[in-house]
């Protein structure tokens, strides 16, 4: 019994190794002039990250998205059934417990008939000796770990989707407003242009270039409905309900662009879901290697079985032929043609590939990281220039029109000015749109709020 468990404790193939891979010290995008620093980078919350942009619509919409998303919920799914493979596999410690029950009658010409009744059980155990159950529990284990990673990465590639939405929605009704606010302008220009065509002081020219800025700018509000449309059932499709059931009411948005705190680059081996998911089946691919090595050795089974036969029920009770056997079976296979050592290169050469693959998905890790920082710092940069270009723009506009209304200069004038400053007020909107968005690819690119702990 000693010698039978010490080889019990053996377990063939090589036992698991995080792969090292640098990530550097600090990122080089930090230093990028315009980039706002924010530490400590524990400080970003793990869980509902999105709370930061302090939006009520938005946090009420995320809500739905957990409970009902689709890929979320299919993912769960997945999930649980990884909970199952590992709860099959651990069933390989264990012995298996059978029973059966039978009824014969047998006769012919020459004898009358007889009857049996049997009741037998049997128990089969296959004893681990050389740790390929050990293996493969670990390598499902860490197929399960691996599919909770992948849960929490659909979770949050689906939330930071739904910010990115809801953020383009705002802004595309902040556009609607500014032409609006356009529209009327160019609507004023046009009464006036037709009261001085009247009275002979402007040209027809003026009355024409006016009318056409304002069919121009009603084009343009009825193309904007279309694409707030598109994003409104984006979102609906996005939190599990029928793009014709969801209405969210434009309201005034104000830009809220939270400073997201970065930590060093080493973080994201914990932070990034994607990133735990491939180290998880770097794991998994290791314990494979083991398994397969199994092969090499022999395999002990113990099986166990007896059970009562009569000719009549009766006799169970008063008298009944008791039968049973006992014995170990050692199999092991001699000759196999090369089929154990292609599959031990089959699964070294799985378990290099997906070292090869959690190397990419930390070097891509750390450059969208590089990438949302650099984007953000001149992003910000972009945009202060852009605050002082719309500044002039619209004092440009103004003194445009008092000198239009004076006489002083052609409608022509004012009509390239009003454009230079419809451009600017656009493009000023556009780079506050992309800097909430790039802010939400930092915070995805950073692992958003996941932790172990949050996953089921």
């Amino acid at each position: 019994m000693l010698s039978l468990a010490l080889l019990s404790a053996c377990t063939v193939g090589p036992d698991y190794v995080r792969p090292v891979q640098e990530t550097g010290l600090a990122y080089k995008a930090e230093k990028v002039d315009g980039w706002v620093q924010a530490r400590p980078g524990d400080d970003l919350s793990k869980g509902n990250w999105w709370e930061r942009f302090n939006e009520p619509v938005l946090n009420d919409l995320m809500k739905q998205l957990n409970a009902s998303n689709q890929s979320i919920v299919q993912a769960v799914a997945r999930y649980d059934a990884a909970r199952a493979l590992t709860a099959q596999a651990r069933s390989g410690f264990f012995p298996v417990l059978g029973s059966g029950a039978g009824y014969d009658r047998s006769g012919g010409s020459n004898r009358s008939g007889t009857s049996q009744y049997d009741l037998s059980g049997s128990l089969n155990w296959e004893l681990d000796l050389w740790g390929k159950v050990r293996r493969q529990v670990q390598g499902q284990e860490a197929a399960q770990q691996a599919s909770a990673a992948d849960l929490a990465n659909v979770r949050l590639s689906m939330q930071s989707e739904l910010a990115r939405n809801y953020f383009n929605l705002r802004m595309i009704d902040e556009h609607k407003r500014l032409l609006e606010r356009t529209l009327q302008a160019y609507e004023r220009s046009l009464r006036m242009n037709r009261n001085r065509y009247a009275q002979g002081v402007s040209a027809r020219g003026d009355v024409v270039a006016a009318m056409a800025q304002v069919n121009n700018a009603r084009a343009q509000a009825i193309d904007i409905e279309a694409e707030r449309a598109r994003t409104e059932n984006a979102i609906a499709v996005l939190t599990g309900q029928l793009p014709s059931s969801v209405n969210i009411a434009p309201v005034a948005f104000e830009v809220k662009v939270p400073a997201i705190p970065v930590s060093v680059p080493a973080t994201l081996l914990q932070r990034r879901p994607d990133v735990a998911a491939a180290e998880r089946k770097v794991a998994q691919a290791n314990a494979d290697i083991g398994v397969a090595q199994s092969a090499w050795f022999p395999d002990l089974k113990l099986n166990l079985s007896g059970g009562l036969q009569a000719a009549t029920f009766s006799d169970w009770i008063s008298s009944p032929l008791n039968f049973w056997s006992l014995g170990p079976a050692l199999a092991m296979t001699l000759l196999d043609g090369g089929a154990r050592a292609a599959n031990i290169n089959y699964a070294k050469a799985s378990y290099q590939a997906e070292v090869a693959g959690y190397r990419q998905t930390v070097l891509t890790a750390l450059q969208e990281v590089e990438d949302a920082i650099s984007t953000l710092g001149v992003l910000n940069r972009e945009i202060k220039v852009q605050q002082q270009a719309l500044a002039a723009s619209r004092e440009s506009l103004q003194i445009t029109r008092n000198q239009f209304e004076a006489g002083l200069i052609d409608y022509l004038s004012v009509v390239q000015v009003e454009t230079a400053a419809y451009s600017a007020e656009r493009t000023a909107l556009q780079l506050e749109n992309q800097r909430l968005n790039t802010t939400v690819d930092l915070i995805k690119a950073l692992g958003g709020g996941w932790s172990e702990s949050l996953t089921p």
